[in-house]
C-alpha cells in the first residue's frame, strides 16, 4: 500500500469489499488507511477533545454511556440520538483534514464526525444501527480505528446471521446503503483489551434538521 504523510493526502488504496471474507453485507474495509503518523497525529488530538460520557435513554431508562464521546461538525449539524441533543462542535484540525481526505479518497461528502473513545476492553457499544432521520439517506458512514484492535461485530436483522470483523489501528470501513436498514452493529467488551481505541465515524447530516 502507498503510505502518504502528516498531510493528509490521497492514497492508492488496497481494499476488499467484506463478500471476500464470506460476509454478505455493504460494507467495504481498507485495511492500513491510515499510516502512524497520521494515527499519532489525530490521537494527540484526541487528547485535547472535549470527551464526555452522557446520558442515554434506552428503554425507559437513563445510563451513562460505557465510553467517552464528542460530535464534530458544520455549522446545522446537530444531531438526536438515544433521547440525547448534542450540538455540533468547531471541526478539530486533524480531524478536519482527514474528512477532506476520505472526500478525496472515496466522494464522501460527510459534515460531522462522532468520536467515541474506549478506555479499555471494558468499554463498549451495544447493538444499534445508525438511522437516525437527520442522516441523509442513502449516505455511505466511514468508521476509522485507531489504537487497540476491537471486534467490529454485525447482525443481519431479519435472519439475525452475524459475523465479526476484527479492526486494527489505522483501518477504515465504510458502511454503504441499506448497511443501516438491514443490519445492526457493535463493539462487544473485550475484557483482555488493555489499550484504549478511538473511534472516528463519519456521517452526512441534513443540515438545520433541527432548526437553527
Amino acid at each position: 500500500m502507498k503510505q502518504q504523510g502528516l498531510g493528509f493526502e490521497s492514497f492508492e488504496a488496497l481494499s476488499h469489499d467484506a463478500g471476500s471474507q464470506g460476509i454478505q453485507a455493504p460494507v467495504q474495509l481498507i485495511s492500513g488507511y491510515l499510516n502512524a503518523d497520521q494515527q499519532a497525529a489525530l490521537l494527540n488530538e484526541v487528547d485535547t477533545y472535549p470527551l464526555t460520557r452522557p446520558e442515554i435513554h434506552v428503554y425507559g431508562q437513563n445510563h451513562a454511556i460505557p465510553r467517552t464521546q464528542a460530535w464534530f461538525g458544520d455549522s446545522g449539524c446537530d444531531y438526536l440520538y438515544s433521547g440525547l441533543f448534542v450540538k455540533a462542535l468547531s471541526w478539530p484540525k486533524y480531524a478536519g483534514k482527514l474528512r477532506e481526505k476520505l472526500r478525496r479518497d472515496f466522494g464522501i461528502t460527510a459534515n460531522g464526525v462522532l468520536v467515541n473513545r474506549y478506555a479499555n476492553g471494558q468499554d463498549s457499544m451495544g447493538w444499534h444501527c445508525d438511522d437516525e432521520p437527520e442522516i441523509l439517506a442513502c449516505s455511505d458512514i466511514a468508521s476509522i480505528s485507531i489504537g487497540a484492535s476491537r471486534d467490529f461485530v454485525i447482525r443481519h436483522k431479519a435472519s439475525q446471521q452475524q459475523y465479526r470483523i476484527p479492526l486494527h489501528s489505522g483501518d477504515l470501513l465504510i458502511m454503504h446503503a441499506p448497511m443501516q436498514d438491514e443490519w445492526e452493529h457493535c463493539v462487544p467488551k473485550r475484557l483482555k483489551v488493555l489499550e484504549p481505541r478511538v473511534n472516528f465515524t463519519f456521517r452526512e447530516l441534513i443540515k438545520h434538521y433541527h432548526g437553527a
